[in-house]
């Protein structure tokens, strides 16, 4: 799995960071989407696909590896 994110539409809700924490935090100074893991492990999988369903901005894409 690869996981890009798109930071100009990133909306900073953070349901990302709160969905897969290992994977995504957000920036400090306007909680934009900061990409931990460009390629997470497989028992990482199920919870970055629902962080890239829920992303209210659609900023985040899952493409296989």
């Amino acid at each position: 799995m690869n996981v890009t994110v798109d930071q100009d539409r990133c909306c900073g809700a953070g349901t990302c960071v709160l969905t897969a924490p290992d994977v995504f935090d957000q920036r400090d100074e306007d909680g934009v989407v900061v990409l931990l893991d460009a390629a997470p492990g497989t028992p990482l999988h199920p919870a970055v696909r629902e962080a890239a369903q829920v992303c209210p901005a659609a900023a985040i894409a899952v493409s296989p590896a």
